[in-house]
């Protein structure tokens, strides 16, 4: 059973906007940080935002604060990231995350990864 899933990805053109979900089956999971992080290939793993359990706070990449916004709702055991006024360097696959920490870099995730959902964005 997959723990963490993602949808919403597909092709689109630049300065579109997309929404990515991922839903996730652990209940523990409502008492932990979800992340989105980003990866192209040949490229380390990158940062995009995080969410917290206990009153929604978010923390971004300041790169990406302005066009991307995370949110959750415990409810529905759902994240989300919207995505606005997409440019082709936003190209990636991104993958949700969840750890009892509060991390930036990829290696400190400690909990679960999704699969990943791809964006291509093209000029």
């Amino acid at each position: 059973q997959e723990q963490l899933v993602e949808s919403g990805g597909g092709s689109v053109h630049a300065g579109d906007s997309l929404r990515l979900s991922c839903a996730f089956s652990d209940p523990s999971f409502k008492s932990y940080y979800i992340y989105w992080f980003r990866q192209t290939p040949g490229k380390e793993r990158e940062f995009v935002s995080a969410i917290n359990w206990y009153d929604n706070g978010t923390y971004s990449s300041e790169a990406l604060r302005d066009r991307f916004t995370i949110s959750r709702d415990n409810s529905k055991s759902m994240a989300w990231l919207q995505m606005n006024s997409l440019k082709p360097e936003d190209t990636a696959v991104y993958y949700c995350a969840v750890s009892r920490t509060l991390v930036t870099v990829p290696s400190q995730i400690l909990g679960f990864w999704g699969r990943g959902t791809q964006v291509t964005v093209s000029s």
